[in-house]
């Protein structure tokens, strides 16, 4: 145990950076915690819509939902999602997949829905490019493609 003691005396900083990176990793977990969020993979979103009749929530920008996005989903970007998410009550009682390209957006609207009272809220871990890569379904308005095909 000596041993122990003098090579963290003599590497100090290696054990600070070490202190850092279990601060922020355990930091980071405690915030999802108290989001109250629950991360799911493309498959578990699939069950949690055709088993518990999720919602689907896309909240990335206009453009990003023109260019695919998963059917049924409803579209509302997080940057206006304080003041549409009254829009919403009506399914408080229904589970929420949230996502967004990657996670991280809808993380943050994962956090404003449970403000606004919802309680069954999942984010879709890895979002649009995760359920791409599993290969499931992606809606594309066929209105939209017609003018990126002519223009």
């Amino acid at each position: 145990m000596p041993k122990f003691f003098e090579f963290a005396a003599r590497h100090w900083t290696l054990f600070l950076a070490l202190g850092a990176v279990l601060v922020l990793l355990l930091g980071n977990e405690v915030q999802r915690w108290l989001r109250g969020l629950k991360k799911v993979g493309p498959l578990e979103a699939v069950q949690l819509i055709n088993h518990r009749n999720a919602l689907i929530l896309d909240v990335r920008s206009d453009g990003e939902f023109k260019d695919g996005h998963i059917p049924h989903a409803r579209h509302m970007p997080l940057e206006g999602l304080k003041t549409t998410a009254t829009q919403l009550a009506k399914f408080k009682d229904r589970p929420v997949v949230v996502y967004c390209r990657t996670g991280s957006r809808s993380a943050r609207a994962g956090s404003l829905l449970r403000a606004q009272g919802f309680e069954d809220i999942f984010n879709l871990d890895g979002g649009i490019l995760a359920w791409q890569t599993a290969n499931l379904p992606v809606h594309r308005d066929q209105k939209d493609l017609k003018g990126k095909q002519t223009g």
